[in-house]
This record gives structure tokens, sequence and C-alpha cells, in this order.
């Protein structure tokens, strides 16, 4: 099961994450930091900042985590093991419409 090792917080809402394959991978975090729970990393880039690694995905002090698939794939992980998830990923929230 492919797992984040390591976070960075790059500028503005992108993260740059080293996975448990070796893999480094950023992720475009703006679209999912919504609703209340959310609310503190939007205000605050120094709290956004605060990003941790626990259990394999992100989290921040007092604030929800972020699932871990979502992170690396933006959903499900694919059937087939060998695929390498996408180098750059601007993640886009549950039910929205993508072109």
């Amino acid at each position: 099961m492919l797992r984040i090792q390591h976070a960075l917080a790059l500028d503005k809402f992108i993260v740059r994450l080293t996975l448990t394959s070796g893999d480094v991978v950023e992720r475009d975090l703006a679209a999912v930091l919504w609703g209340p729970i959310f609310e503190p990393l939007r205000r605050d880039p120094a709290r956004f900042r605060q990003v941790v690694v626990e259990a394999g995905t992100l989290t921040w002090p007092d604030v929800a985590d972020i699932d871990p698939d979502t992170l690396i794939w933006g959903g499900a992980p694919p059937m087939d093991a060998a695929t390498r998830p996408p180098r750059f990923l601007k993640l886009t929230p549950p039910g929205a419409v993508t072109a």
C-alpha cells in the first residue's frame, strides 16, 4: 500500500510529497481545503506550513487529515499495482465536475 513518507509545504496550497515508493510528487490542495475544518489553513499560510505526516497521510495540528489515496491518486488507487502516481495533480473537491 503506497503512502506518504515526508511532506513539504510549498507556495500557496501546494505540497511536495515523498512517497513510500521513493516517488516525489506535488499536489495542489487549494480546492480540497474547504469547509470549516480547513478554514484555519486557508486563512493562515504559516499554519498550512505546519503540515506533518502521520500514519502515511497529511495532517495539521487541530485540523482534520486528508485521505492518503486522495492525496496520492486523486481518488481510489488504480487496480494495476505497477502504476505510478502522477508527478503533479491539482485535486478537486468531492462531487466537482471536471472538464
